[in-house]
């Protein structure tokens, strides 16, 4: 059996979209009785809590979880809620103490998924679990990963997953804590259509005031759930505060939010022209972007007859300023103009590197 036979009816078991909502971390008893209760109470449609039990952090000395004990107040909030309950396991030992207390669905962390001794470990201690496993991609953008570690659960008869799309790190600042880069989701997608995919905002956003923006965009694309953190006092939580939200805001993003149909019946002579312009246009994008590269063949040929650097930052700034400039006149996104720009840049450099190494 590989990953595309995988029927994944588990998820049929739910309503739809499938939100897994709870607080960050595990803080006490009376932390999740009370985010617990207020979730109930909130009205959010919310059949699954989660909260982190064990919390592996980049720095140490900081709150790395409660451990065990939170296990416990993960099965009185499932008795006396009716929640079904999710946690993160990071090694052999969170897995079999999350089993034993009947933790309903596992997740593995997007710091496991980037590890495949670890993520073999966990599999080794999964094989031939029912529950469901959800993995995060790996804080780096490479979906061969992500996909491998699926692979490994699948090999060890693990055939209840999911996966959770919480971005990826960068160096770059911006407004994201970690960068969507939804491509590669979409492409994951693309590839396994039939494994449920979620979002998760508050690791994407870092800050609640992007939390339904990032929702919307995912269910927009068809995404079948979220994991969102709700805590009863969100501003005093032990980690990561300033991304969680209360139930009762969490209730309201969640009724603004439009879930779209994946039929288009009815619709389909007319999107079939939109999509027709489409196909022309990027055809043509296509014959300009391979013309453009043409002519870096003769400047890299230029270059290496007169021995000159392949990169220019005069020119790079040059052309970096005229497409800040084209995209504010056009009405486009800057900072997608400068993502597309540069792209077509490093292609350039590749371009003439390899005029520049062939003998």
């Amino acid at each position: 059996m590989n990953l595309k036979d995988l029927q994944n009816d588990w998820i049929n078991e739910f309503p739809k979209p499938l939100i897994i909502a709870g607080p960050c971390s595990a803080e006490s008893e009376a932390q999740m009785m009370e985010t617990a209760q207020r979730l109930k109470e909130s009205g959010a449609e919310v059949p699954v809590f989660r909260a982190g039990i064990w919390k592996p952090r980049t720095k140490p000395n900081g709150f790395e979880g409660v451990g065990v004990i939170g296990l416990n107040w993960l099965k009185k909030v499932k008795d006396e809620f009716g929640f079904k309950t999710a946690t993160e396991v990071a090694n052999a030992h969170h897995v079999y103490a999350a089993l034993e207390a009947d933790v309903d669905i596992l997740w593995i962390g997007a710091r496991s998924t980037v590890n495949p001794f670890t993520v073999q470990e966990i599999a080794v201690a999964l094989k031939g679990t029912n529950k469901p496993v959800l993995v995060k991609n790996p804080v780096n953008p490479d979906l061969a990963l992500w996909i491998g570690a699926l692979e490994r659960l699948l090999g060890q008869d693990v055939k209840n997953l999911g996966v959770i799309h919480r971005g990826f790190s960068s160096y770059q600042k911006t407004k994201y804590r970690n960068l969507p880069n939804w491509q590669i989701a979409l492409d994951f997608k693309h590839q396994f259509p039939n494994i449920p995919m979620f979002v998760d905002p508050s690791h994407i956003c870092g800050r609640r005031d992007l939390l339904s923006d990032v929702t919307q965009e995912a269910f927009n694309v068809g995404y079948e759930g979220a994991m969102i953190e709700s805590h009863c006092n969100p501003d005093a939580a032990w980690s990561d505060a300033a991304q969680q939200i209360t139930p009762e805001v969490l209730a309201d993003m969640l009724g603004n939010l439009q879930i779209r149909n994946s039929d288009i019946s009815g619709f389909d002579e007319e999107m079939g022209k939109h999509r027709a312009l489409i196909s022309d246009i990027d055809f043509q994008l296509i014959e300009l972007l391979s013309n453009r590269m043409k002519i870096s063949e003769k400047i890299g040929a230029l270059k290496k007859e007169n021995n000159i650097a392949i990169f220019q930052p005069d020119r790079w700034k040059v052309i970096a300023e005229y497409a800040s400039a084209r995209a504010e006149e056009s009405g486009m996104d800057k900072d997608f103009i400068e993502k597309v720009f540069k792209a077509i840049h490093e292609e350039s450099i590749e371009v003439q590197n390899n005029i520049m190494i062939d003998k």
